[in-house]
């Protein structure tokens, strides 16, 4: 399926939301940085299921023992971390339609960091997007 990423992109964007409506309800009553933890630990239990199901076990190894790729997992791991650390954090304590916004300006970091950093390409159409995505969350949060 040629559009695969757009289905998942979507499913994942749906997921995300759901996270934070789930989330704010949640944390009513918890610690912050407890429930982020135990949400972590969900999620490896959940993925690492997920990976064994469909015959992914056997992958560990070869991503353990690539030394280079592991060093970025193992940052983006940390990044991940930190990244639900400080948006649970910020759902503790502000609206949900206000953080989701703000959040999604990883849209717009992530754009400039790989345009900065990866080397890639962005179109004027593109940079306008972008503008404009960073300007929307900002009226939204607002």
């Amino acid at each position: 399926m040629g559009n695969s990423w757009l289905f998942y992109a979507l499913l994942s964007a749906l997921m995300a939301a759901l996270v934070g409506v789930f989330g704010k309800v949640g944390l009513r009553d918890m610690d912050a940085n407890a429930a982020t933890a135990v949400r972590a630990v969900i999620m490896a239990v959940f993925l690492l299921g997920v990976a064994l199901a469909r015959g992914g076990g056997g992958s560990f190894s070869s991503v353990l023992s690539n030394g280079k790729g592991m060093f970025f997992v193992l940052l983006s791991g940390i990044a991940g971390a930190l990244s639900w650390l400080f948006y649970f954090l910020a759902l503790k304590d502000g609206k949900v339609s206000q953080v989701m916004p703000i959040d999604k300006l990883s849209v717009v970091f992530a754009s400039v960091i790989a345009v900065v950093f990866l080397g890639e390409s962005m179109s004027f159409t593109s940079a306008v997007g972008i503008v404009l995505i960073a300007s929307g969350a900002i009226l939204v949060a607002l």
